[in-house]
């Protein structure tokens, strides 16, 4: 049975997932399968991918073309009745980008998380004060609106509460960059009270936080991203750019992000030198 906090969009993902495996043990092709349904080749390949939400009639079918027996048909449709229901991020799905609230979908059901930030704190330990000042900052190159303003910062703190403060959180490791302790967004008193708050949240015994020093050696040049772990689905890399955002799910590209990131983590401060760091970051935002 999926927990409470199972993700409609890990189901969906999932879901597919078996699918593709149960044709693929009947050695049939897409197009095979198909023919033999009476349906498009898009069809198969776009419910297999999640891009399409099958409907009760469909998984029928298809369990009496790949022979499953009762027991699997029932964890299907078990599936399949997960997989339609609504997400909480789905409340704000008018005012954020489709691929983030796909993310958004993922993380619910993420049993770790892996986050390398070098601009900017993440937005899972950001204060409501300082994430409206980042949005602010790109508001007019994304042209969001005041309500749109208003509606991600909303979200972004409703995103912390689900994933940092639920029952059974995630585990979520964080290496940020020294400079994203440096560069201001809003006044003074903005960035000493987001100091503050990444100091308490990183004390959190789920939350782990390593600042990388502008002098320390930086093994590898990427822009931000966030690795995802679950416990019965494959890792995936997210990376968010200006207009659109990514996935990798490559398992040898993963690989490599977590390698990367490793790397980063093994050059940067250990937790409490990064306290510490922070801490001398925050007094001086007090002048």
């Amino acid at each position: 049975m999926p927990s409470k906090q199972g993700s409609p969009t890990v189901r969906r993902l999932r879901l597919g997932q078996e699918l593709r495996l149960l044709r693929e043990r009947r050695q049939l092709t897409g197009a095979k399968a198909a023919n033999e349904l009476g349906w498009s080749p898009s069809k198969i390949s776009r419910i297999e991918a999640a891009k399409t939400m099958p409907v009760a009639d469909d998984i029928q079918a298809m369990g009496t073309l790949y022979r499953i027996d009762s027991d699997k048909l029932d964890e299907l449709f078990g599936l399949l009745r997960d997989a339609d229901q609504r997400g909480w991020w789905e409340d704000y799905e008018d005012t954020l980008p489709g691929e983030y609230t796909r993310f958004l979908g993922l993380e619910a059901e993420a049993t770790f998380q892996r986050n390398w930030e070098p601009q900017v704190v993440p937005g899972l330990l950001q204060t409501e004060d300082y994430a409206r000042e980042v949005i602010l900052a790109t508001r007019g190159i994304a042209r969001i609106t005041h309500s749109g303003v208003r509606s991600r910062v909303e979200a972004r703190l409703d995103r912390q509460r689900r994933v940092l403060h639920r029952a059974d959180p995630s585990r979520l490791t964080v290496v940020l960059e020294e400079s994203a302790l440096m560069r201001r967004f809003g006044e003074p008193s903005v960035m000493r009270a987001q100091m503050e708050h990444l100091l308490e949240v990183s004390l959190l015994p789920h939350v782990s936080v390593q600042v990388l020093t502008l002098d320390a050696l930086h093994p590898v040049n990427t822009g931000a991203f966030i690795h995802l772990k679950f416990a019965a689905f494959d890792d995936v890399v997210y990376l968010e750019q200006l207009y659109t955002a990514d996935f990798v799910e490559d398992l040898e590209r993963v690989a490599g992000y977590e390698t990367a990131y490793d790397h980063m983590r093994s050059e940067a401060l250990d937790e409490d030198e990064s306290r510490v760091l922070i801490q001398r970051k925050a007094m001086l935002w007090q002048r």
